[in-house]
């Protein structure tokens, strides 16, 4: 009895002792995780190169004169319509507006070769085919970051348009008129607006489209070869509308976004 008694007095101490010492012992530390990363921000200022394509059409507001110069008939206005390709070239810079938000001004130069044609008159007679054969634009952009790999803009400048020799025939019996206008190019301005838009896939690609009026000078042009008297003119001013995309490849690009 009595080596029973001092044995559960052994198991008692036992068991209070590993209950305290289970009491003593706290949790491990875990250190909270880190911070995610601050997204890293795009910087537009930079420089780029371009290739597309697009569709445009041309107008044109003329008058048909005399060799004594008197008016003979002002043209009805006449059109075409077609595609083009383009290339572009240009440098952006990017800086905080004085109303907030972050803005982007650039300067940039494009190059158009085209097949946008379409019928001319001459005296309502005389029919040929009129083409836009190529243009070159430069001038400026000022745009806005409406997110940070969406940019929308305006921009304006000079450009020149080459349009091609227009050969007549006559519209009553369909035979050549051996008259012709010989090859202009025309000089005048542009404005256009447009966005462009960060490919997130493929690091430094972009999207841009582009909507651009193109206004060119009224010029005179002398009706060339034997099927008229020499001294036959017409003043010719023309309006060109396209719509272009393309697909830009920023050099300022870096693992996804660049920083500034």
């Amino acid at each position: 009895m009595k080596k029973l008694l001092v044995a559960a007095a052994a198991l008692l101490t036992l068991s209070l002792g590993g209950t305290a010492s289970a009491a003593d012992l706290r949790p491990a530390y875990k250190a909270p995780p880190p911070p995610p990363p601050p997204p890293p921000v795009y910087s537009w200022t930079g420089c780029y190169v371009g290739a597309g394509f697009g569709y445009g059409m041309f107008n044109q507001e003329g008058a048909a004169f005399n060799p004594d110069g008197t008016l003979e008939a002002i043209s009805r206005t006449n059109g075409g319509r077609g595609w083009l390709g383009t290339v572009q070239v240009g440098c952006d810079y990017q800086f905080a507006g004085p109303f907030g938000g972050n803005w982007v001004i650039g300067a940039f130069a494009d190059y158009d070769w085209s097949n946008i044609h379409g019928d001319a008159h001459f005296f309502q007679r005389q029919l040929g085919t009129e083409k836009l054969r190529s243009s070159w634009a430069a001038g400026g952009r000022i745009g806005w970051v409406a997110l940070p790999q969406l940019l929308v803009y305006f921009s304006g400048g000079y450009t020149q348009a080459r349009f091609n020799q227009i050969d007549f025939v006559d519209i009553g019996t369909g035979l050549p008129s051996n008259a012709f206008f010989d090859q202009h190019t025309y000089k005048g301005w542009f404005i256009g607006t447009g966005y462009e838009y960060g490919l997130g896939w493929f690091p430094g690609l972009f999207w841009k489209t582009e909507y651009r009026w193109s206004e060119f000078r009224t010029d005179r042009l002398a009706l060339l070869g034997t099927g008229f008297a020499p001294g036959f003119t017409t003043d010719s001013q023309k309006f060109v509308q396209a719509v272009r995309s393309e697909l830009v490849w920023r050099f300022n690009w870096g693992g996804g976004y660049g920083r500034y």
